[in-house]
């Protein structure tokens, strides 16, 4: 004997299936922009690391012609600082060609950080940190061109060497070259992961 429904019992048993389906609906639906958020995220992380991981390497080539100890004809025409040695006034005026790489990559370090902790943005401290050795052997050598002249023994010409090391590239144990292959492979390590996704 077959058991007949009534219309109360198919209108309920149509009703828990349309609620059925409104809960599966549901859980597509948010798995769906679930898997699409971590996807964009995810593009986004990538799209961040490639950037810097850019700016790091234009960074690079930078401080390289910054430091380049060949000079070229009207280089430090714009300036005329009598107290700057012709070398330090090459450096500024090189720099101040080259600022805006380094203006754009200290702009993505809280960007960075925010991405992906604090604890990855120590390339970027260590960059900054060249920047301002550079920076700060420069001044140094212009103090000494005012109050030591030509005026010059063994321990002002050793500071001065050391200072010129120091804004200009050498051949052999170039210690700010070195600085800069360590950023370098530092920022590689934590950016090439992340754009190969091989890390979250």
């Amino acid at each position: 004997m077959c058991y007949k429904l009534s219309q109360e019992e198919i209108k309920m048993v149509l009703e828990i299936i349309n609620t059925i389906a409104i809960i599966a609906a549901s859980g597509v639906a948010i798995y769906g922009i679930n898997a699409w958020r971590k996807e964009f995220q995810g593009k986004r992380k990538i799209e961040l690391a490639e950037e810097v991981l850019v700016l790091f390497y234009e960074a690079k080539d930078a401080v390289r012609a910054i430091r380049n100890p060949v000079g070229y004809s009207g280089e430090v025409s714009t300036r005329n600082h009598l107290n700057e040695p012709l070398v330090v006034r090459a450096f500024y005026e090189r720099y101040e060609k080259r600022q805006e790489v380094f203006n754009k990559l200290y702009s993505k370090r809280y960007q960075f950080m925010a991405r992906f902790g604090s604890d990855k943005t120590k390339p970027f401290k260590d960059l900054k940190e060249i920047m301002d050795d550079m920076y700060i052997a420069a001044r140094t050598l212009v103090r000494i061109s005012e109050y030591h002249g030509n005026d010059r023994d063994k321990n002002v010409k050793d500071e001065i060497r050391k200072n010129e090391l120091c804004i200009l590239s050498s051949d052999a144990d170039d210690p700010i070259a070195t600085r800069m292959d360590k950023v370098i492979s530092d920022i590689e390590a934590i950016c090439k992961p992340i754009i190969l996704g091989k890390s979250n």
